[in-house]
């Protein structure tokens, strides 16, 4: 089991203070899930874990051994998967998958995984959001990181690649440490172990959806 640990996480823009004395955990074999209305600073936080944004002050450690920021990306300890795709959109799918595996056996996994016969023949920039979706969590769900960061996996997707991906995630969390964040709460809760909000710059630890209209991040009456 790998265990990462982020601690003293602080960023502030000017006078506006966006992250405050963050501190959790995440062990491989699980998945956290991490809400925040639009502007909370889940995206600054994810880019700062993952070392693209710089922190006013941070402390990583995996398995208690210190990783400086600057140092994650080249680690290829933690993996970090936005909102914008990243695959080239002129590309057939099956000719993509080869540009991250070296093995076929690491590009059967992803050519022989649930749906993917079904757009395998297809230009990446034809595929519906969920096929686009699934496919990049595919292939970032089968790189060697023991860590991965989600941002919006669930968004705007099909209920197809919905489960597809649900599945998958609950695969690879035998492996791997993952934290997600989305705004579909019932499908983040469906798949988490553990679950906090970001509200007022700080990370506050729930449990259930009553927790999120709590701390308003929901409204009582969804």
């Amino acid at each position: 089991m790998d265990v990462l640990d982020i601690a003293n996480l602080n960023k502030s823009y000017g006078k506006k203070t966006v992250l405050n004395n963050i501190k959790f955990s995440c062990q491989t074999g699980e998945i956290i899930g991490i809400f925040g209305r639009n502007g909370s600073g889940k995206s600054t936080l994810f880019k700062i874990i993952f070392g693209v944004t710089k922190a006013d002050s941070i402390q990583l450690k995996i398995n208690s051994n210190i990783l400086p920021q600057k140092e994650v990306i080249a680690s290829k300890k933690i993996g970090y998967l936005p909102q914008d795709s990243f695959l080239p959109k002129e590309l057939k799918v099956r000719d993509v998958i080869p540009l991250f595996f070296s093995s076929e056996e690491q590009q059967d996994k992803v050519f022989y995984a649930p749906q993917v016969y079904s757009f395998d023949n297809v230009r990446v920039g034809e595929l519906s959001l969920g096929q686009l979706r699934y496919l990049e969590l595919l292939i970032f769900g089968n790189l060697n990181h023991p860590f991965i960061l989600l941002d919006e996996p669930f968004s705007m997707i099909e209920p197809l690649y919905k489960e597809v991906i649900k599945e998958f995630l609950q695969e690879i969390k035998k492996t791997k440490g993952i934290i997600l964040t989305d705004h579909y709460y019932n499908d983040v809760l469906g798949v988490t172990n553990r679950n906090f909000v970001l509200k007022d710059a700080t990370l506050i630890s729930i449990n259930n959806k009553k927790d999120l209209e709590k701390f308003n991040y929901l409204t009582s009456n969804l």
